[in-house]
């Protein structure tokens, strides 16, 4: 079988006899291989030097400031940075990594949704770069950079203990993401320090976005004991619970996980723990770049720290 003919299968060019075409993709299967998509495009003078990067969703801030502080490191190196959102799907992160690897990408960032990241393991061996923001691998040794998710809640669910509160509610999404449940665990080591007993009837963590969080809100303060304050345990949880208590609920103090624009222009100004998105995306797009440069140290998990920024509505002191 010629070259010309295995070229002409894989890139579903047409005059190959089925049988033949099918022996071809039994081999490409077998061997692994995957189409450089870019070849032609670097005839034609374009960038060797591609990254990509994998988020949830490009449309929610946090997302988007952390893209933008990877494409600062990249843009002054000369590098194309190709984003992609996995909108929290497991299927479709290996599908849009998939695309990417496609396309011989010389690194690559993920903020995961799934849990088992072994597929990358021959990629890697085959020289990709890869590092994971926000959120650690599965099954998969290799870089690391996080925020300190259950310090930042801990503190969070502290300040409004601080400030008389013992009915906490806590808004969040999915606990089998990542984040979610290391919140969850500070949300609930502040209660146990403070000696307050666990209620997970005030706990919502099925919440997917602002609306969810806001119908969630609602049914909390409409129960016979309803909580005095609300842990948001992301910024689209925070969006929602403001939404329903200001027309609700004004007085329910109120302390979220992550910044987001205008939340110190409201009424009463939000409150939050937010780690340095920037620094996040900086520190994630420095180390992958240094693994690319040819750099074999230990891979490393870096943690970015947590700070509360004090503006008003965490504290609000329960009424009598």
């Amino acid at each position: 079988m010629s070259f010309k003919t295995v070229a002409r299968v894989v890139n579903g060019e047409s005059g190959v006899r089925p049988e033949t075409a099918a022996r071809v993709m039994d081999a490409v299967r077998l061997l692994g291989f995957q189409p450089n998509q870019l070849a032609s495009s670097l005839k034609r003078g374009s960038s060797q030097d591609t990254i990509g990067l994998v988020i949830e969703d490009v449309a929610n801030p946090f997302f988007a400031r952390l893209a933008r502080a990877v494409e600062e490191v990249t843009r002054v190196r000369g590098l194309l940075l190709i984003t992609a959102s996995s909108d929290e799907d497991p299927v479709r992160e290996r599908e849009v990594i998939d695309l990417l690897v496609q396309r011989r990408i010389n690194g690559l960032l993920v903020v995961p949704a799934g849990r088992d990241h072994r597929y990358l393991s021959r990629e890697m061996t085959r020289g990709m770069a890869v590092v994971f923001v926000d959120r650690p691998p599965w099954r998969l040794r290799t870089d690391s950079v996080l925020v300190d998710n259950r310090g930042g809640a801990q503190s969070a669910v502290e300040h409004l203990i601080a400030h008389g509160h013992r009915r906490i509610a806590a808004i969040g999404d999915r606990l089998d993401v990542y984040t979610m449940a290391e919140r969850q665990g500070g949300y609930r080591a502040a209660l146990a320090a403070a000696g307050i007993p666990i209620d997970q009837g005030i706990e919502r963590f099925d919440c997917h976005d602002t609306a969810d969080a806001e119908q969630a809100v609602q049914q909390l303060l409409a129960l016979d004991d309803p909580p005095t304050a609300i842990f948001g345990c992301n910024n689209r949880m925070t969006v929602g619970a403001v939404q329903a208590l200001v027309r609700l609920a004004p007085g329910v103090a109120l302390v979220g996980f992550d910044d987001f624009e205008l939340a110190g222009a409201l009424t009463t100004p939000v409150t939050v723990v937010t780690g340095d998105n920037d620094l996040l995306g900086r520190t994630a797009a420095e180390i992958l770049l240094r693994r690319m440069d040819g750099w074999h140290g230990p891979v490393g998990r870096i943690v970015i720290p947590t700070r509360l920024v004090v503006r008003g509505s965490g504290e609000l002191r329960p009424t009598p």
